[in-house]
């Protein structure tokens, strides 16, 4: 059976991850109050970091960086208000 949380970033009620997506602490962490669909805007999100900072991702500094916005994104003070975008982000506005 599927769990349920109250979701930090969405403040609802709604169904949790099948397990934890990401190691240690933080994991359980995000697996106890994260809802699936909060765990997809953080994808999303987590992609235009790896472009907009140009990131490869199997270097110490990418992973240093994702740990860092991965818990902001969730758990920092303006967590449930959105993300912040790399200075100088301009999105793209999908065609009409």
């Amino acid at each position: 059976m599927a769990h349920t949380v109250y979701c930090v970033k969405l403040g609802k009620e709604l169904p949790g991850l099948e397990e934890a997506p990401w190691p240690g602490e933080l994991g359980q962490k995000i697996y106890d109050n994260v809802s699936v669909e909060a765990w997809a805007m953080w994808k999303e999100h987590a992609k235009m970091l790896m472009n907009e900072y140009r990131l490869a991702p199997w270097t110490p500094e990418a992973a240093k960086l994702i740990n860092e916005q991965l818990e902001l994104f969730f758990f920092g003070p303006n967590a449930g208000q959105g993300a912040q975008t790399p200075p100088g982000f301009v999105a793209v506005k999908p065609p009409q």
